[in-house]
C-alpha cells in the first residue's frame, strides 16, 4: 500500500463510517474502481483496519466527551436521583442496542462478507441503501410532523430494533450509521436524536472491533513501514471523522424534513453506476 492509497482510504473510512453511505462498501467498490490490489479482510491490510478504527473511534469520543461527561456525572448521583435513573436507563439503552450486533456478528458477520464482499455485490447493496433511505423519508412524511422524542423516551424494546436495523450493515454496501437512524426515526426519534443515538452506539462498537481486530495481530508478522502507513492514516481518519460528525450533527438539526434525501439519492446514483461500470 502506498502513502496516496493509505490516505484516501483513510478518509473514505473517517467519513464514510458516519455519512449513511456504507463505509465497508466504499471500501470494496473504490480500489476496485481505481485498480488496487487492496484486500481489506487480509493479514496485511489489518494493522491499517485497526489503527483506522482507533482513528474514528477516539474522533467520536472527543466529539461527544460532553455527552459522556454528563453521563457519567449523572449516574454519579451529583444532579440528583432523576437526573440519575435517566443517566443509567441511557447506559443500559446503548448496551441493549449493542447486544444484536454482537450476537449476530458473531455467528454471521464473516460469511455474510465472504458470500457478498466483492465489488458488484457491495454496489447492489448500496443502491439498495439509497432505496431504504428514501422510503424513509417519504414514509416519515407522510406521517403526522410530531416533535421526536428524546432518547431517554426510548424503551428498551425500542433499543433492540435499532440494534436489529444495526446488523444491516453486515452486508457490505448498507450503511451502519444509515440503518441506525433509520430505526431511531421509526422509533420516534427526530434526525438529529436519531444520529445521535447512531453515533454514540457506535463508539463501543468500533472499539471493540478495534480489540478484536487487534487480538489478530498477535499472530500476524507487520511488515516493516505498515505501522507507520496505519499511524498515519489512523490520524487521516480521526480529523476526518470528527469533520464529517461535526458537519452531520449540524445539519441533521438544520434539515429535519429531507435529511436522508441527498444520501439516498448518492447511493442510488453511485451504486447503479457501479454495478454497471464493474460489470463491463
Amino acid at each position: 500500500m502506498t502513502l496516496i492509497q493509505a490516505i484516501v482510504i483513510a478518509i473514505l473510512q473517517g467519513a464514510t463510517e458516519l455519512f449513511p453511505v456504507s463505509s465497508l462498501g466504499h471500501a470494496v467498490i473504490v480500489p476496485a474502481l481505481l485498480g488496487w490490489v487492496v484486500d481489506p479482510s487480509g493479514d496485511m491490510f489489518l494493522p491499517f483496519l485497526v489503527m483506522l478504527h482507533l482513528g474514528t473511534a477516539i474522533a467520536l469520543l472527543v466529539f461527544f466527551w460532553k455527552d459522556w461527561a454528563a453521563i457519567v456525572r449523572g449516574i454519579s448521583g451529583r444532579d440528583g436521583s432523576q437526573r440519575q435513573a435517566e443517566s443509567i436507563h441511557i447506559v443500559a439503552l446503548l448496551v441493549v442496542a449493542t447486544i444484536p450486533a454482537v450476537i449476530i456478528g458473531f455467528l454471521l458477520e464473516h460469511w455474510l462478507r465472504t458470500l457478498f464482499g466483492t465489488a458488484r455485490f457491495a454496489a447492489i447493496f448500496l443502491f439498495l441503501n439509497g432505496l431504504l433511505l428514501l422510503l424513509t423519508e417519504r414514509i416519515k412524511a407522510r406521517q403526522s410532523m410530531t416533535e421526536g422524542g428524546a432518547i431517554a423516551s426510548l424503551t428498551y424494546a425500542d433499543a433492540a430494533i435499532i440494534g436489529l436495523w444495526q446488523c444491516a450493515a453486515f452486508f457490505p454496501g448498507i450503511s451502519r450509521s444509515g440503518a441506525t437512524i433509520i430505526g431511531g426515526l421509526f422509533r420516534n426519534l427526530n434526525h438529529e436524536g436519531a444520529a445521535r443515538f447512531s453515533f454514540l452506539m457506535a463508539q463501543p462498537v468500533i472499539f471493540a472491533a478495534t480489540v478484536r481486530e487487534a487480538m489478530h495481530l498477535r499472530h500476524v508478522a507487520v511488515p516493516q513501514g505498515q505501522m507507520q502507513l496505519a499511524a498515519i492514516g489512523a490520524v487521516v481518519a480521526a480529523i476526518t471523522a470528527l469533520a464529517s460528525t461535526a458537519f452531520l450533527m449540524r445539519y441533521f438539526h438544520n434539515h429535519e424534513k429531507w435529511a436522508l434525501s441527498p444520501f439516498a439519492y448518492y447511493c442510488l446514483a453511485v451504486g447503479a453506476a457501479c454495478f454497471f461500470y464493474l460489470g463491463r
